[in-house]
This record gives structure tokens, C-alpha cells and sequence, in this order.
């Protein structure tokens, strides 16, 4: 993909506000590419979709590996593209740290969203992310919004910190629970929980209806020992059953109540903006990173202080000190 004159990062904005799906699918890309001309041609996109965005819910899921993310979120996306929403479902797979790979299965597993036209599912790697998000996902829910979409779910790996990184990109986050009893339950840490806004209980029929009833129990005990994340709000325990369907209305009349909450509390727009100013430091973070590994002038030093740290000759803060220090006063290239 080569650079992109101002006019082409345009024409491409606008046809991805038009809702042309292979533009959407283009841009998005773009946004996801690590190549640095591609960075630049995918500000000037993002900078002429900012109008376009901002006026979609956005939502993070996640849980524990076999609670059945993808079938709840393939239910109540059909379910809510029956109350004429549209829909963007952002699907974070992990990425092998031995091969680079990844599985990217979500969009086989979610046949029946695939081909509903209001529905644009996008499976990424996380690349190795901190979070078990990929790092362009916030980019990626901006062009989605700016394409139309109301709805903007974000599934994640559920790795542990992906939680805490999700949290602080979308407007709601749901955790899902597998029906279970006892020992079982501490499958779903303290912290984890505490970042929840809804937690449902899944696979709530058949031979498992009765354990999932003793499971949301157990939860919804577990969180009155908890402090409130907000005051205005108290986190409710719902039971689903992604296969038959079941809960689903129940479980976005709250997600409704929530985001009627939010604007009458600080609002939407107040919670987006702090996420943006996080967004900002953690680009700053990642870009310093980036450049500080990659520069000639400082990669021997890199070298040298690692061995050095390997075998406690130095300890790890001094050596990023130096290493930091050689990067701020080398001389400047031309």
C-alpha cells in the first residue's frame, strides 16, 4: 500500500461513511498496519472520520476460555440487529508468541452473523499486545462508528489483563460465567470481577440450568462484599442461554439503563474523553518503545546492558536509565 495523498485519505473516509463494506474493510487495514507509511496514511484517515464517530455504544466482552463468548455474542447480535441495529463485533485472538500466528476462528464460529449485511465482524490478532487486544482495536471502533455502526462489541481473548485493558475503551463491560459451584467460582478473580458492570451466568438450560441458578447466587453474594465501582450503579448477576436465546432481552434492557445512567451521571462524552487522554500516554509509551529499540546509535548499548542484567552486574533500573539517556542526547539525524 503506498503513501496516500490527503485526497485519497478523503475519498476513502467517505466511502467508508457511505457504508461501502470493502472501504471498511480497507481502512481498517490500514489502521491495523505496523508499516510506518501506512501510520501516516491512516491518521490522515482517522483525522477525516473524527466527525463521523462517537455516537455508538460500545460494549467489552469477555470470560473465561469455554463460557461460550462466541455463541452469547452471535445470539445477541441477531437479536439486536432484529431491533434494526447495526452492528460492529471487534474479535481479538491471541497471537502464538513462537510462530506469530493465530487462530482468527471467530468469524467461522458466527456463521449466521457473518451473512446479516448489518453485521460487520473483524477478527485481529492481538499481535502480542499488552491486554490480549490488538493495539489498534480503539482505531478500529472509530472507523466502524464512523461506517454507521450503532453497536461496537469488543470480544476478548480473556487473558487476565485484557479485562483491565477493555475496560478502558469501551462504555460497559460484560463479564460472562460458566455455571459452577464451590471451588469452581475463584475461576473468576476479585479483581476481574470488580471491573464488571453486568455479569451473566451462560449456559443456563438443560442438565446446567439448575447449576447456573446456584452460580449467579454465589456472584451476586460475592459482589455485595465488594466495594461499588460507581455509586450510581449496582452490578446485577443475569442468567443466559446463548443457545435457545434465552435472557437476552433482560440482559440489554440493563446494558440501556446503564448507558441512560452514564449520561446522567458525567455523560459518555466525560468517561470517552479520559479514555482518550490513557490512549494518548500509552501511544506515547509504545511509539518511545519503539523507537528507542530500533535506533542503530543505541542497539549496542541495548545489547551490552541486557547480558549485563542477565548476570546481575547491573540492576535493571539503572541499565534502562543509561539506555534512556544515550536515546535523548545522541546526536540528531538528519
Amino acid at each position: 500500500m503506498a503513501k496516500q495523498s490527503p485526497s485519497t485519505a478523503k475519498k476513502l473516509a467517505s466511502d467508508v461513511r457511505s457504508g461501502d463494506r470493502r472501504a471498511l474493510a480497507q481502512a481498517i487495514t490500514l489502521v491495523e498496519s505496523t508499516h510506518p507509511d501506512h501510520r501516516t496514511n491512516a491518521e490522515q484517515l482517522l483525522t477525516n472520520l473524527l466527525g463521523n464517530t462517537g455516537k455508538a455504544l460500545r460494549l467489552g466482552i469477555s470470560g473465561p476460555p469455554g463460557v461460550g463468548k462466541s455463541t452469547f455474542i452471535e445470539a445477541l447480535g441477531l437479536y439486536l440487529i432484529g431491533r434494526e441495529h447495526k452492528v460492529a463485533i471487534l474479535a481479538v485472538d491471541p497471537t502464538s508468541t513462537r510462530s506469530g500466528g493465530s487462530v482468527l476462528g471467530d468469524k467461522t464460529r458466527m456463521e449466521r452473523l457473518t451473512r446479516n449485511p448489518n453485521v460487520y465482524i473483524r477478527p485481529s490478532p492481538s499481535g502480542g499486545a499488552l491486554g490480549g487486544v490488538a493495539r489498534r482495536t480503539r482505531e478500529v471502533m472509530l472507523v466502524c462508528e464512523a461506517a454507521g455502526h450503532d453497536i461496537v462489541i469488543v470480544e476478548t481473548v480473556g487473558v487476565g489483563q485484557s479485562e483491565v485493558t477493555v475496560r478502558d475503551m469501551v462504555d460497559m463491560f460484560l463479564l460472562l460465567a460458566q455455571p459452577a459451584s464451590g471451588d469452581e467460582l475463584q475461576g473468576i478473580k476479585r479483581g476481574i470481577m470488580e471491573l464488571a458492570d453486568l455479569l451473566v451466568v451462560n449456559k443456563a438450560d438443560g442438565a446446567l440450568a439448575k447449576a447456573a441458578c446456584g452460580a449467579a447466587a454465589e456472584y451476586q453474594n460475592a459482589l455485595h462484599l465488594m466495594r461499588p465501582r460507581m455509586s450510581w450503579w449496582k452490578v446485577e448477576v443475569l442468567m443466559a442461554s446463548a443457545l435457545q436465546g434465552a435472557g437476552l432481552p433482560e440482559i440489554w434492557r440493563r446494558v440501556e439503563d446503564f448507558q441512560k445512567k452514564l449520561e446522567e451521571q458525567s455523560g459518555p462524552k466525560y468517561n470517552r474523553a479520559a479514555q482518550a487522554r490513557r490512549w494518548l500516554w500509552e501511544e506515547i509509551q509504545d511509539d518511545l518503545m519503539a523507537a528507542i529499540k530500533s535506533d542503530s546509535d543505541v542497539a549496542p548499548l541495548i545489547a551490552a546492558r541486557e547480558e549485563q542484567v542477565s548476570r546481575q552486574e547491573v540492576t535493571p533500573s539503572a541499565a534502562a536509565r543509561e539506555i534512556l539517556d544515550k536515546f535523548l542526547t545522541r546526536p540528531s539525524k538528519p
